[in-house]
């Protein structure tokens, strides 16, 4: 039997896919989480061989809860459930050693076989999301994003070359070629459009 944690901060859709997900012979939901932080207390107190993870839930992401079972050295599988294509997450997930990254309204018997898939030693991922990831890939260095995730956080200039021990120019060099690359004009259309693309 295939147990199985579900995180999904939506009530409805987590009821329906653990519903769904029991009606199945050899897959079992053995608990449900409505928060990040929630599923990573469940995944690791129940030992589970898969957890599907909605991308983005309260207190920490599904890609968060991932990074953080890859840090742990947990066996238990992870499914990332979403209804983004965003390159930046697709990036992230890989980089967090998923086995599987599929879109929420995939159907149910797709999902169960994804499962069964991953239990398998394969990926099972969502030919949708790795066409959109393609497409559009980061333009930042990983210090670029590191210092917009910090501008996105409120950071001043002063404080970010304080904080990452760099001059203070250098600092404002990283922020011009930050505008350049992503062709915006000042530092909230660049946020937003590394946000939008799941960059930081």
């Amino acid at each position: 039997m295939i147990q199985i944690v579900i995180a999904e901060d939506q009530r409805l859709l987590r009821g329906a896919l653990a519903s769904l997900l029991d009606l199945e012979d050899d897959l079992q939901v053995v608990g449900q989480a409505g928060d990040g932080k929630e599923a990573l207390s469940l995944i690791l107190k129940l030992k589970p061989d898969v957890c599907l993870l909605d991308i983005e839930m309260p207190v920490q992401t599904g890609l968060e809860v991932a990074e953080q079972l890859k840090m742990e050295s947990s066996p238990c599988r992870v499914i990332i459930l979403t209804t983004f294509a965003r390159p930046g997450y697709f990036e992230r997930a890989v980089k967090a050693g998923v086995s599987g990254y599929l879109l929420k309204d995939e159907p149910s018997d797709r999902l169960a076989e994804s499962i069964r898939r991953v239990i398998q030693g394969h990926r099972a991922i969502s030919p949708e999301l790795i066409f959109d990831s393609v497409s559009q890939k980061n333009p930042l260095t990983p210090r670029e994003c590191e210092i917009l995730q910090l501008i996105a956080s409120g950071k001043t200039a002063n404080e970010i070359a304080r904080s990452l021990h760099l001059s203070h120019g250098t600092v404002r060099n990283y922020i011009s070629e930050i505008l350049n690359k992503l062709e915006v004009k000042n530092r909230i259309e660049a946020i937003s459009m590394a946000e939008e693309n799941g960059w930081i």
